[in-house]
């Protein structure tokens, strides 16, 4: 099954475990970002992606332009290992790790979580490929990508029991939208998936075909 259909058997699933107004808050949330039009100000297609310097699970820190040396690099964002949209799109960027691979790339995923919960999210997942922590969402905030929830949403994930506190170290209630990357060893972006609905993210096939 191609991730977008395992997302949207995920998203009908939810409506079926959480109908009524849970729905409605989520929903809501989602229409009043898209009204924001944050996506026109988002770093994109064209435009030169910034070099950072980042840790992983294991403390060690990692540079994009390290990374560019051996070839080009497919970033993506992730919200956080209570996410099961984001555990899905994990689960199939390791999938075809083998492949972005053999085209000469390297697959990073860069979370707000933080190296604690992000290795307990690697560990979850069976992931082989860095997976980046940027504090107070930094990175993402720098590319137009950072959005504050809702307080009706940040109710509902409490009910949930999702604690964005204990997952981010900081009560800033900030997430990254969905976003995927290929960055070539210029630096400068030549695919880019933006999406402020969360139930939606890039596809690893699309990403393959596009390297």
């Amino acid at each position: 099954m191609k991730l977008t259909e395992s997302l949207k058997e995920l998203a009908d699933n939810s409506v079926k475990r959480h109908p009524g107004a849970a729905q409605d808050i989520m929903r809501k949330a989602i229409e009043d970002l898209k009204a924001t039009n944050m996506l026109e100000h988002a770093v994109k297609t064209g435009d030169q992606f910034p070099d950072f310097e980042l840790p992983n699970a294991q403390g060690e820190t990692v540079s994009l332009s390290e990374q560019l040396q051996k070839g080009k690099v497919v970033l993506t964002f992730y919200r956080g290992g209570w996410c099961p949209y984001c555990n899905l799109e994990l689960k199939a960027f390791q999938e075809v790790l083998p492949q972005i691979k053999e085209k000469g790339a390297t697959l990073i995923a860069i979370t707000p979580e933080t190296p604690d919960n992000s290795l307990s999210t690697k560990e979850k997942n069976q992931l082989d490929f860095e997976v980046l922590t940027s504090e107070n969402n930094e990175l993402a905030r720098s590319l137009n990508l950072v959005f504050k929830l809702p307080e009706a949403l940040v109710d509902l994930y409490g009910k949930f029991g999702i604690d964005l506190l204990e997952n981010q170290g900081n009560d800033a209630n900030e997430l990254p939208i969905a976003a995927t990357y290929i960055i070539e060893q210029s630096g400068k972006i030549s695919y880019h998936f933006l999406a402020e609905d969360y139930k939606l993210r890039a596809d690893p096939e699309l990403v393959l075909a596009a390297l």
